[in-house]
């Protein structure tokens, strides 16, 4: 192929891990592209003292990277796939997805404990409305607060004693190598992971023809279903960090399991549903799953969510 390749990312430990991993996979499968590494400091990089859901949910990782690919001044952007909003900006799209790592919620605990064992009143921090929910669902004499920064950030505070344990993805703390710090995993029955969680987003200009033969080689076939079903659900939805919304695929015999939830903030109402799929139709699957969950109470709890932060 013989050209070069700039890659867009932020700047922090977890995002450059994963622009190098990209690069990497891209220099052993077309040894002769030189690929080079962009940082762009995005919104969300530069607000670090408030939960996103106060100051504009996902696309602040995303908006300044995006703009970078639309005025070329790079090539293709990584992205944490749970970023991502479900609307992309006209004239780009999702180029690859590559192999998801593990896609579920953990505690990092001061005293090992889990998440089932904690005393009324023990602090529990996490950044997602999605999580802090959940929690309250199965545990509501937990006090639940807000914790932002990277996962070296928030695993300092937590050791310094501001909370006893801490809500983070699981893909993050293994890829930085620190999985040594998870105490428990929360499965999907305790906490339904965010649409894409483990998995990467390569963003791509539509129609690149350059880029094209990269993103055929590096997408992972039955990751991009599943992320396609739950980010179907996402659009369909109009899920944002806003609302405490979840989905998420998996292959069971050859058809796709999604199960999707949409909670109040008090986690007193959680509206959980789940539908069977076949591959080719995983899309309409998302979309319908998302009617259903609407149906079934969700439109009463995002009525209720949209007038309290109205």
């Amino acid at each position: 192929m013989g050209k070069k390749i700039c890659i867009g990312t932020r700047g922090s430990k977890l995002a450059l891990w994963q622009a190098n991993f990209i690069k990497a996979e891209i220099e052993t499968i077309f040894p002769d592209i030189d690929v080079e590494i962009k940082i762009i400091k995005t919104t969300g990089d530069r607000i670090t003292d408030r939960p996103l859901a106060m100051v504009g949910g996902k696309g602040l990782f995303v908006k300044e990277i995006e703009n970078g690919l639309l005025n070329h001044e790079i090539d293709i952007a990584v992205h944490s796939m749970k970023d991502m909003p479900g609307e992309l900006p006209e004239g780009l799209c999702i180029g690859a997805i590559p192999k998801r790592e593990n896609p579920f919620d953990v505690l990092i605990a001061n005293d090992k404990s889990l998440l089932a064992d904690y005393k009324k009143g023990a602090k529990i921090g996490t950044s997602s409305l999605r999580r802090a929910s959940q929690i309250k669902h199965v545990r509501p004499d937990l006090i639940i607060e807000s914790i932002r920064g990277n996962l070296d950030t928030r695993i300092k505070k937590l050791k310094s004693g501001e909370y006893d344990a801490i809500v983070l993805a699981a893909a993050g703390l293994i890829r930085m190598g620190q999985k040594d710090e998870i105490t428990e995993y929360l499965d999907e029955k305790v906490m339904l992971p965010a649409v894409g969680q483990g998995a990467l987003c390569i963003e791509t200009r539509q129609n690149d023809n350059d880029t094209a033969p990269i993103m055929d080689r590096l997408d992972h076939y039955d990751t991009n279903i599943c992320v396609t079903g739950e980010r179907a659900f996402l659009k369909q939805i109009e899920g944002s960090c806003h609302i405490p919304v979840a989905c998420f695929g998996r292959i069971v015999n050859k058809e796709i399991i999604l199960t999707a939830l949409v909670a109040s903030e008090d986690g007193k109402e959680v509206i959980k549903e789940e539908i069977i799929s076949p591959m080719e139709r995983v899309e309409d699957s998302g979309k319908a799953l998302a009617d259903r969950v609407l149906e079934k109470g969700g439109k009463k709890i995002l009525e209720n969510l949209n007038s309290d932060n109205g």
